[in-house]
């Protein structure tokens, strides 16, 4: 079905287009475009760049002046902001991991097709199953793809997921669908789950919709958690509804054609760089070959390439790459390559992307338009020898050229998809068949593009054309007019050149400067223009001139500093410095470009918006931070300037979108620039005024950096204008190291809004080598240099923003006036003291074997650098040291040196003893300026972040300052202390003021302690240390036998900043005590932020005036948010009055009983004995099982769980969630109305059948309890669990930047918490009392416990076989306990259903971690680890959340939901009053009392005709509520089923798979519980589905009789269930049917196995002969049917086919007449075969959409039970034999009946003619004996006479 076909005449605009039906007399023209500008017709309105070029006056408005207001007072800073991240960290490869799980597919075009799955994913190819003769298979079929690499490479392949129809020769593709990696990753949770892919065939695309295909994708990189999705099988889904593409995109997408136009290209390498090249190069010692250029453009999985250009470094192409693709299309990003063609192989030059996302948007309605781009210029990056950067991988370190290109999108609309083209565009391409390009093949084919389906629809002719890009010609190409160009002048100052490596100091060096290839003197020394006077002899060939170069005068550039040899630097000599003082060299570079600066100010004025905007967003995050309440105040009156400021934009953009220079795409980014800002502006009033509920400063915070995000993606401008200046260090000549620096951010303008964030200011420039760097310290110079680039009329503003004080020097006689100066001189200088207060520092990475690290700090101030000393063995060092550097030499003004002094760098590195030191991160500030004139202030110590690359590497307090000095000598120098040493503390004054603290540490044990060199910890000591003070704990005396610590509780005063943002780390540090006294490390841990143990006192008691106070019983728990209330009524403070509470209605998960009468549950021991004694009649079947044959289980009442999980994921995404809830259950009474908005039931129902529905519904929904079902693990739910001890990861090792490397360095885990409040400073008395921390803390002696693990399944395991599967079985770990279950493996599984319970006996601490490990069986050799995943026993066991059993949602003594716990609820909830000190409970007939709250309730039961009073129901309900308690509530864990997630240690935070599962635990000490639930898993019931075909009638008749030419058909009829293809049978032959009628009385039986409760066919058998385990696999009930013409000497000519759902098929007509097509997919009366068990009636066979005949046929379901007791053979056999048909003497086979098919072919309708022939014969043969003979007679008459 052609997607464009259904669609209305006047669609909805899609980007901005719209797409319109053409009449249908004309239907070959059928291109319809209403994107202006997108093909070349049009390139009068988007090719305005060009015209331009071709001589358009350069004063025009743009050029000039803009209007822009100003936006506000933004102050002029001679300096550009500085950034404390040094060096941006290469991106790592990472590992990543491609998830894609094929359910099923529907609606595949095709006859009797045979489908698997391809999946592709780049390279890698896997396959699923071949189902047998379907249209809709069902593979639920799960596939993963590792990868390991650049996330930018891995997001740009291509997931290609195709449909083949796999015959015994060949295979054909029905359709394809295909995205791209990054699309998946950037969707929420990075995935796609339960959504349907559309099929498409490329080669065939006026075809349409090729089928639908059921699937989930998910892209997972470390640390990347994905929701486990719930498989929910709904026949009657609406596919369109839920399709597999990203939100906003519609639902039906057009086929378009993507025009990429490539012109010509300037400034390429002019020297081959092939290695025949190199090679000749070597021999010859000259490379004068040119360059052989072709460009190469790859999108979505298709490569198209222009022709090769030979010897030439200005190639012009003309040409366009065609790509066909449905339009929007699932990829990011378009990539565009040109290479250099070479004999042996091809050599990239340069690589550059175009985000389709900058290009193009998606709104409706005239917001949005079509990708477009250019004409417009798109400059190159690379390396001259480095490939990786040439191919895009890492930041090109050089300017390779540029290309000129044009990007256009037409779409197609159903007739002219069939087009070639159009007709203006199809002779081009009849011209380009006929003239092939030159070179290599244009363009690659994509694998699999070519072929149909197997019966899918589709003209043949276009079945086999490649589907492969074209390669046109262009048509009237924009031609460039080089004269009409505009001057550029970039002009720089340097002013600070230090942090030189010494390895390259030995010699001269100098810095060049680049824009383009002007100033590059090293590969283009003629590019700077001519030496005056014509001193340069060489004339360059004007074949390597490019015009991009030439000028209309000779262009004098100063591109590179003089040489000079670099000086050592005082202080520890590790680095040089370029000694320039009062003397400042100059640097000035002319280029000339095309003028299309507007573009770049557009972005400027924006760019200043979002860092207005990011600054003051920041401000607000660091007072939200200090707990600051002026944090709100200061973000709205940020988000108040912002609206201001693009209100402002917003009216600039719309006088400036009509502007007569601007490209098709710069008029269309600016109408985007001005909507999103607009869209921005609305949120942002929608936030600072919030309707319902105000947003807390947290929210707001999120709320600004997702708009950060949004404005950020606005500022990057995709049109190219001026390439990116590069700053190149050379030393002897030879490249070293450089950096990169947008023009834009250089770019001068007359309005401040318009210019450059770094234009007229001083630049500090860290140089860096080009390419990969490691993670040590790779910065090769400090440079700190003005920059201005702009115009040559705009020139006299270079000096403009100089700091003050400078002369301007002009060297060399032959300098002409008004010409750049040489040297700038600033005469004065001043002279100051460096104090660098170095604190402390904390986070440091670990550098040593130990987990720890030797560090010192380095501070580099211009030609000086100090060191501080070395602290051995801590990740949080207290250096307390002065470094001074006397004599620092300042030249310029010193007002300006005051407000705007040098920056200075901090280095810290780990030293060691016999190698180089090892870089742990770096930081940049900037010293305060104190004036000798000016009264001293101390500077205050702030935390400055330390980065190593891209990673935080702690953070560093610290203050500097530089002090002037006076000239009078050092008297007015501020004081010092003494001197300890050689080394000055830092002063007292500077230091933060001090105030003594108590530390109380919870010392609980320690866990998980790994080997030490070798050995196994056995006496453990933890060593707690804070600011020079510390406490030890006790000596674990043997730690295998009892890993808890003896003294609990210690504490210890510590002296800390008065500041809580200056507390320095908290350090927790292990030790082994071995013999003789030794000791060794174990591991450590460092705590940051103290601020999360501080403690607050405990809320004032709100009981009643009765009850004793509450305590809280840990005033370091996380505060859990209460469980809403659902009855309408908010929780209170309680007061003096009781509250009462009704909760006989609660709406919490609590279901009604599941007996038909309430069930009585009494408490005491003779209610007991009443309960035992209940009649057995009362315990019925709670669920109308279809089969009748279920019982109720604990499957159950998880199936319902899954239910309720799902209604409520529908309610979620209903538009009427109220609605949904309250009429879920009676949907089918709803009316045609209410029925359009809550989908899932049949709008016409009979009333036997609504009342049926309702009935069986409510009673499924009032009748069964339900238990609570996490995604995610129980930990995460409930906050770990750490509300009365918090665990501390030690770390021992070297850190380092690889994944995995924090697993690696583990050794352990603390058990502790701390308590951290302030002395007083008069009263100790207080301070002598109970320690505060000991509130809550139970016993720390053994405890021994028994453990119960449930595991029910697992999902989306990771294949462990060659073959994709795997066959996992459990193992549990609890101490020195492992359980393995292999024998009960799971054959050929990655969704294994295990239902396994274990029960373990543990004594807790020694055995306290449980490990549930899967693995994968193997036959042969040792069994594979799959995942494993670890719980925390003890954790749960002592928490106040009650982990230990679950709380059910209803209360039973026996059944599927008997109450397992050992306490009964009403002593739970007395033993929770008691510990927490609350009044109660007191229990009252219909009322429970407890803390002065009343909840009222049912009490009072029947049973056995008598009334029974129990509280238990109540009790539980009250315990459900516990978390509305003040005070002291808490939520307790429910009965449940967690989600974890299994990991393997090989790969590091990727998921391997999930495991449902939960653990029981309960005490020893108490009562032992019942039995355990039994969980097995529900066996399959077995079935005998008995069909018997009884007739056909309109059967298309196929054969055509050779003699008489009559229609005829063999008719026979084929069945089977779908994966039961093995079992397929087959009907005898009705031969020479002549109406299409059949005759059969035919009986098929199908033996099956069957889940009642998960509606799915079990089919169990072998994958191979091979194979040693059948493989189970779950299936929907689906029966074919089909109908064939039977042929002796060919193949069998299939009819039609009947496929059937056996829950829910139509009901059969009752006569042939009354049986047609529509009763498939209109049919309201749906059967289910496992309800009504018989059926009988007419249903249609189908082909190709189109009705091939009818059969009737009888349903009969049995049991296997009752197939035993009442067998039926197949067949006509016995027993049960069924009747012979009575079919007409016509049915023959000719070959087993020859007298019959001649007596019934021949002799009826040739009769008269055989007689005649035969009397014709007869008097024939008389004659001829007559005239034989008669000669003879009459001779002999004569001869006898």
């Amino acid at each position: 079905m052609d997607p464009m076909a259904s669609t209305p005449t006047t669609q909805r605009k899609l980007f901005g287009i719209k797409v319109k039906k053409k009449k249908k007399k004309k239907v070959n023209k059928g291109l319809v475009l209403a994107n202006k500008g997108a093909l070349e017709g049009a390139e009068v309105e988007s090719g305005q760049e060009d015209s331009s070029l071709l001589g358009e006056a350069e004063g025009s408005s743009l050029a000039g002046p803009s209007d822009l207001s100003p936006f506000r007072e933004v102050p002029r800073t001679r300096r550009s902001r500085l950034l404390a991240k040094i060096q941006e960290g290469e991106s790592r490869p990472k590992t990543f991991q491609i998830s894609i799980n094929i359910t099923e597919a529907r609606q595949l075009v095709g006859e009797n097709i045979d489908p698997s799955i391809v999946l592709e994913v780049g390279d890698e190819r896997k396959q699923t199953t071949v189902k047998e003769g379907t249209n809709a298979p069902f593979y639920n079929e799960y596939f993963v793809f590792d990868f390991f690499g650049q996330q930018e490479t891995l997001f740009d392949k291509v997931i290609k997921l195709s449909v083949m129809h796999s015959k015994i020769m060949r295979s054909f593709c029905v359709g394809s669908f295909k995205l791209d990696v990054g699309t998946v990753y950037s969707q929420p949770g990075h995935q796609f789950m339960n959504k349907w892919a559309v099929l498409m065939d490329a080669s065939n695309i006026r075809a349409g919709v090729k089928g639908y295909l059921k699937c989930d994708i998910s892209v997972t990189g470390k640390g990347d958690a994905t929701q486990p999705s719930q498989k929910f099988s709904d026949a009657e889904e609406v596919i369109e509804k839920n399709l597999l593409l990203p939100m906003g995109f519609p639902s039906e997408r057009p086929w378009a054609r993507f025009y990429v136009k490539v012109f010509r290209a300037e400034g390429l390498p002019r020297n081959n760089s092939s290695l025949m090249a190199n090679v000749t190069k070597a021999f010859i010692g000259d490379n004068t070959a040119l360059i052989d250029p072709y460009v190469v453009v790859s999108f979505f999985g298709q490569v198209g390439r222009t022709s090769t250009q030979k010897s030439t470094a200005e190639p012009v192409w003309n040409e366009q790459i065609v790509f066909k693709e449905m339009f929007p299309p699932l990829c990011q990003r378009l990539k565009l390559q040109v290479l250099d063609e070479g004999s042996m192989n091809d050599v990239a030059i340069g690589t550059h992307y175009i985000d389709l996302r900058r290009i193009s948007n998606d709104q409706d309605g005239d917001k949005g338009f079509l990708p477009t781009f250019g004409p417009a210029w798109i400059n190159i990056y690379g390396a001259a020898d480095n490939s990786e950067l040439n191919e895009g991988v890492g930041e090109g370190a050089s300017f390779r050229g540029r290309v000129f290109i044009e990007l256009a999108v037409e779409i197609l609309s159903g007739a002219s998809a069939a087009e070639t083209k159009a007709p203006r565009t199809a002779k081009e391409l009849k011209a380009a068949l006929k003239e092939p390009k030159g070179g290599k093949a244009a363009g690659k084919e994509p694998a699999g593009g070519a072929g149909g389906g197997g019966g899918a629809g589709g003209g043949e002719e276009e079945r086999g054309k490649p589907v492969g890009p074209e390669v046109i010609p262009v048509e009237n190409p924009p031609t460039i007019d080089t004269e009409n160009k505009e001057s550029f002048m970039l002009f720089g100052v340097v002013f600070e050149a230090s942090l030189i490596d010494r390895k390259i100091g030995d010699r001269p060096i100098n810095f060049e400067f680049s824009i383009g290839h002007c100033g590059n003197v090293v590969e283009y020394p003629l590019v700077t223009g001519r030496k005056r006077g014509g001193s340069d002899a060489y004339e360059p060939d004007p074949s390597q001139t490019t015009p991009l170069l030439e000028s209309h005068e000779p262009l004098l550039c100063k591109s590179t500093t003089p040489p000079e040899k670099p000086i050592i630097v005082d202080g520890n000599r590790s680095y040089n410095y370029l000694p320039i003082h009062q003397k400042k060299p100059c640097i000035h570079v002319s280029s000339s470009w095309q003028d299309r600066t507007y573009r770049l100010h557009y972005s400027n004025v924006l760019d200043s918006i979002a860092i207005a905007f990011e600054e003051g967003v920041a401000k607000a995050e660091s007072l939200h931070k200090q707990l600051d309440a002026g944090a709100e105040p200061l973000l709205l009156q940020v988000l108040r300037e912002f609206c201001r400021d693009a209100r402002r934009f917003i009216a600039f953009a719309e006088r400036r979108v009509k502007g007569n220079r601007l490209t098709l795409l710069d008029k269309k980014r600016l109408t985007l620039c001005k909507q999103e800002l607009e869209s921005i502006v609305e949120l942002i009033g929608s936030i600072a005024v919030p309707k319902r509920k105000p947003l807390s400063v947290k929210e707001l915070l999120l709320e600004a950096q997702k708009l950060t995000a949004r404005l950020r993606f606005l500022v990057e401008e995709p049109q190219h204008t001026l390439p990116d200046v590069f700053v190149w260090l050379l030393s002897n000549n030879k490249r070293v190291a450089y950096a990169r620096v947008p023009a834009r951010h250089l770019l001068y303008s007359e309005n401040a809004e318009e210019m450059g964030r770094d234009c007229g200011k001083i630049k500090t420039l860290f140089l860096k080598p080009p390419g990969r760097r490691v993670s040590s310290w790779a910065v090769q110079a400090k440079l700190d240099v003005y920059l201005w680039l702009g115009t040559c009329r705009d020139s006299s503003h270079k000096l403009d923003n100089l700091p003050a004080g400078f002369e301007v020097l002009q060297v060399g006689p032959e300098e002409r006036p008004g010409a750049p100066p040489t040297f700038l001189l600033y005469p004065d200088q001043h002279r100051f003291q460096l104090r660098a207060h170095m604190y402390q520092a904390r986070g440091l990475i670990a550098a040593d074997a130990s987990g720890l690290s030797d560090p010192f700090a380095r501070v580099s101030f211009l030609n000086n650098s100090q060191t501080t000393a070395i602290i051995n063995q801590t990740l949080t060092p207290t250096w307390n040291q002065m470094l001074l550097v006397n004599g620092v030499t300042l030249h310029g003004d010193l007002t300006e040196l005051a407000t705007e002094p040098p920056s200075l760098v901090i280095e810290v590195y780990d030293d060691d003893a016999l190698g180089k030191a090892e870089y742990l991160g770096s930081s940049v500030a900037v010293p305060v300026v104190r004036l000798a004139h000016e009264p001293y202030q101390p500077p205050q110590l702030q935390y400055s972040p330390l980065y190593c690359g891209s990673l935080s590497g702690g953070d560093l307090l610290a203050a500097f300052e530089l002090i002037q000095i006076p000239e009078v000598g050092q008297g007015g120098l501020p004081e010092m202390d003494e001197p300890d040493g050689l080394l000055y503390p830092v002063p007292a004054y500077i230091r933060p003021v001090l105030s003594t603290y108590r530390i109380e540490v919870l010392f609980w044990g320690l866990r998980e302690l790994k080997k030490v060199q070798l050995l196994s910890v056995d006496r453990p000591q933890v060593f707690v240390e804070c600011a020079g003070s510390g406490v030890n704990s006790s000596v674990i005396r043997s730690y295998k036998s009892n890993p808890n610590f003896s003294v609990l509780v210690d504490a210890f005063d510590v002296e800390l900043p008065e500041d809580e943002h200056l507390h320095p780390p908290l350090s927790i540090t292990v030790v082994d005590w071995r013999a003789f006294g030794r000791s060794t490390l174990v591991g450590s841990h460092v705590i940051n932020n103290l601020g999360l143990f501080k403690y607050t006192p405990p809320p004032a008691p709100a009981t009643a005036p009765t009850a004793p106070p509450m305590r809280q019983q840990d005033p370091h728990t996380i505060q859990v948010l209460p469980v809403p209330i659902q009855d309408g009524q908010q929780p209170e403070a309680a007061s003096a009055e009781e509250i009462y509470i009704n909760i006989e209605y609660d709406a919490a998960p609590v279901v009604p009983t599941p007996t038909p009468t309430p069930q009585p549950t009494p408490t005491d021991k003779r209610e007991s004995r009443k309960q035992t004694r209940r009649s057995t009649k009362r315990k019925k079947r709670t669920i109308a099982d279809e089969s009748a044959e279920c019982v109720i289980d604990w499957w159950s009442k998880y199936y319902a769980s899954v239910d309720k999980i799902r209604q409520a994921r529908l309610s979620k995404g209903h538009p009427f969630p109220e609605l949904y809830d309250n009429m879920a259950p009676l949907q089918g009474l709803m009316s045609e109305g209410v029925n359009t908005l809550v989908t899932g039931f049949k709008d016409q129902m009979s009333p036997t059948q609504k009342a049926k529905m309702v009935k069986g519904v409510v009673e499924q929904h009032s009748k069964l309890a339900t238990l609570q079902i996490y995604d995610k693990e129980l930990e995460e739910e409930f906050g770990h669990f750490d509300d009365w001890v918090k665990t501390f990861e030690l770390y021992r090792g070297k850190a380092n930047e690889e994944d995995g490397a924090s697993d690696d360095r583990l050794v352990g885990k603390f058990k502790g918490r701390f308590c951290l409040y302030r002395l007083p400073d008069d009263d100790d008395g207080e301070c002598e009392g109970p320690l505060r921390i000991n509130q809550g803390i139970p016993l720390n002696t053994e405890t021994k416990v028994l453990i119960r693990v449930y595991i029910v399944s697992a999902s989306n395991l990771h294949p462990a076989d060659p073959d994709g599967k795997s066959d996992p079985y459990i193992v549990l770990k609890l101490g020195k306990t492992e359980i393995k279950d292999r024998d009960n493996y799971i054959p050929k599984q990655l969704n294994p259903v295990f239902g396994r319970s274990f029960e373990i006996q543990a004594s807790f601490p020694k055995e306290s971690l449980l490990k549930v490990l899967i693995y994968d069986y193997d036959l042969i050799g040792g069994d594979d680890l799959i995942g494993e995943t670890q719980i925390d026993l003890e954790n749960r066991f002592y928490s106040r959340h009650r982990a230990t059993c679950g709380l059910p949602s209803e209360y039973s003594l026996e059944g599927y939901n008997a109450w397992r716990d050992c306490v009964q609820p009403t002593e739970l909830l007395t033993k929770l009053c008691k510990e927490n000190r609350l009044s109660g409970p007191s229990l009252q007939p219909g009322r429970i009392t407890v803390g002065g709250r009343v909840f009222t309730g049912k009490t009072l039961f029947v049973d056995e005709d008598q009334a029974v009073e129990s509280y238990e129901h109540l009790a539980l309900k009250v315990l459900h509520r516990w978390a509305e308690m003040p005070g002291v509530g808490c939520r307790l864990v429910p009965e449940h089923i967690e989600t974890r997630t299994l990991y393997h240690r090989d790969r590091p935070g990727i998921e391997q798979g999930q495991l449902q599962m939960w653990v029981d635990m309960f005490p020893m000490d108490m009562p032992l519980p019942g039995p355990p639930v039994d969980i097995s898993p529900r066996k399959p019931k077995g079935y005998e589905l008995r069909i018997i075909i009884w007739n056909t009638e309109d059967v298309i008749l196929e054969d055509s009789n050779i003699l008489t030419g009559q229609m005829s058909s063999d008719i026979y009829v084929k069945g089977w269930l779908k994966g039961l293809e093995g079992d397929c049978q087959e009907t005898d032959v009705h031969y020479s049917s002549l109406t299409g009628e059949g005759n059969f009385n035919w009986r098929f039986v199908f033996p099956f196995s069957y889940m009642p409760a998960e509606k799915q066919l079990v089919v169990s058998k072998r994958e191979s002969i091979f194979a040693l385990d059948k493989t189970e696999q779950k299936l929907p009930a689906v029966l074919l049917l089909q109908v064939w013409d039977f042929d002796r000497l060919s193949a069998d000519d299939f009819l039609g086919s009947l496929e059937l759902d056996l829950h829910g098929f139509p009901r059969g007509a009752k006569s042939a007449k009354a049986c047609k097509l529509e009763m498939l997919s209109e049919s309201t009366e749906l059967v289910s075969i496992f309800q009504q068990k018989r059926s009988r009636g007419w249903w249609p066979f189908s082909k190709s959409g189109e009705l091939t005949g009818k059969v009737e046929a009888e349903f009969h379901l049995v049991t296997a039970e009752e197939a035993e007791k009442n067998p039926v053979g197949r067949a006509r056999k016995e027993p049960e034999p069924l009747e012979k048909p009575n079919r007409p003497d016509t049915s023959f086979s000719w070959f087993m009946n020859p007298f019959k098919c001649f007596f019934h072919l021949i002799w009826k309708n040739y009769k008269k003619y055989i007689i005649i022939a035969l009397i014709l014969l007869i008097t024939a043969l008389f004659l001829a004996l007559l005239f034989y003979t008669l000669p003879g007679a009459i001779t002999q008459r004569i001869v006898n006479g």
